[in-house]
């Protein structure tokens, strides 16, 4: 089909307003955080439910790829238009429908921010935990499409649970509801989780319902310096064990803390520091201290070089400004990385760690910065190179080793990224061909035509 026909009629169906056409306009959402380049044929704007419904039955009469939007921040191609056509850009979708606090509930429509919506639970005294390193500028919808993960995981669980109930428009421009908006609901399959995480391939998200919990009444922060990461997954351990569970429980490797060392930071490293922990503790101020006593107590028994307690918001945010310096400083070692986000078993995470550094040795021209969510035993590993093919494919050989291993230790390959078409050559190291294929079916059931973000997930 022709562009000016295929424009014209999408102007009819959504106010030429909404329609985005020139290079220049299409040329920015080409990228998202995988920082792949595939131009879109037209962008589009909805601002309604049915505009979404009539996008879809018009791209799926004429069979044109269509790719939904948030914020463009995913790290595995999930909202790159690989195929080129419709890019859906949820900007204008961006309204919290409702708060209902005796229901512990909140609506929203998938173009919210992230943060957004955590700051105006706030205001009644509650919280909506999910909180990827993007919620600053992430979207709702996008993290549901990816079922994003973060730093209070271990404590409060992904976004998957506190997904209640979804309106979603499917291929064909049909509009289904799925879940309930209560906290309980075992009215047959439950369809809502089919679709978190399901990066867009089934369907197209309009409302989202989130459950949402008390707001926690004070937060504490202790940075601990280590001498071997060792101690400082020796001591993370323990903290579990004396049934402290963190809001957050970050590691930091020696690699991540020489490139930090002089960049924007006001917390003084020593030499002989070879890993860090960053942890959170929160709820009732009498219970908070209590277990950052108990903390405190525990990484001095592991030999712990330093712990240094926030004294006040300001100083907690100079604290976690080491963990969130990490992914910029890291271009300082070279200029290209590759971001891998893989999750083992707790009891594992010594052995993938020594794992990755036995693998770098074969790759001697590579250098590997490790850090993340050590207390869910989620690991990301930044692979540095420098540029030319030769290395990207040294790069892409050393990525493939490891993830081999993590399945080897019963880990999972993504556990918040997803797979993208970043990952989907790696997909079957961990799901078997029958699973796979089931997988398969339920994609073609809801999407026959194969419209929905085509060339992700599967090969």
């Amino acid at each position: 089909m022709k562009t000016t026909i295929m424009i014209d009629a999408l102007n009819r169906l959504i106010g030429k307003e909404n329609v985005l056409y020139t290079l220049e306009d299409r040329l920015c959402y080409a990228y998202d955080g995988s920082k792949q380049k595939h131009i879109p044929d037209v962008v589009l704007r909805p601002r309604s439910t049915q505009h979404v419904s009539n996008i879809l039955q018009y791209a799926n009469e004429q069979e044109i790829p269509v790719y939904p939007r948030g914020a463009g921040s995913g790290l595995t191609g999930g909202s790159v238009p690989a195929q080129g056509g419709i890019v859906m850009d949820f900007t204008h979708m961006n309204r919290i429908l409702e708060i209902i606090p005796e229901d512990l509930t909140a609506t929203v429509e998938p173009g919210v921010i992230t943060q957004t919506l955590q700051n105006e639970a706030a205001k009644y005294k509650l919280f909506y935990p999910p909180d990827p390193a993007s919620a600053a500028f992430s979207t709702i919808g996008g993290n549901v499409a990816e079922c994003s993960g973060g730093i209070t995981g271990l404590k409060y669980g992904v976004t998957r649970d506190y997904i209640l109930s979804l309106e979603v428009v499917l291929a064909d421009g049909s509009i289904i509801h799925t879940g309930r908006k209560t906290l309980k609901s075992v009215t047959g399959y439950d369809l809502t989780r089919l679709f978190v995480g399901s990066e867009g391939t089934l369907g197209i998200f309009t409302q989202i319902t989130v459950k949402l919990i008390p707001l926690p009444e004070k937060i504490e922060t202790l940075l601990v310096f280590f001498a071997t990461p060792q101690d400082a997954v020796q001591s993370a351990t323990q903290i579990i064990s004396n049934n402290i569970l963190p809001r957050a429980l970050e590691f930091i490797d020696k690699s991540s803390i020489d490139c930090i060392k002089g960049y924007k930071q006001e917390i003084q490293i020593p030499e002989e520091v070879n890993a860090i922990l960053l942890i959170d503790i929160d709820g009732k101020d009498a219970n908070v201290k209590t277990e950052v006593s108990l903390i405190e107590k525990i990484v001095v028994e592991n030999h712990a070089l330093k712990a240094i307690p926030a004294k006040d918001v300001k100083e907690r945010d100079t604290l976690w400004e080491v963990r969130r310096a990490i992914s910029p400083a890291l271009y300082t070692i070279a200029p290209f990385k590759i971001n891998e986000d893989i999750c083992v078993p707790r009891s594992r995470i010594l052995e993938i760690l020594s794992r990755i550094a036995n693998i770098n040795k074969r790759y001697p021209s590579l250098k590997v910065a490790n850090f993340g969510h050590i207390g869910d035993g989620n690991i990301h590993i930044n692979i540095l190179h420098e540029e030319g093919d030769q290395q990207r494919i040294l790069a892409e050989n050393m990525i493939e080793e490891i993830l081999r291993n993590t399945v080897e230790l019963g880990g999972t390959i993504s556990g918040e990224h997803g797979i993208g078409n970043v990952k989907s050559r790696y997909l079957s190291f961990e799901v078997p061909p029958q699973e796979l294929q089931i997988m398969k079916d339920i994609k073609h059931l809801l999407d026959p035509k194969g419209i929905l973000n085509p060339g992700k997930i599967f090969l």
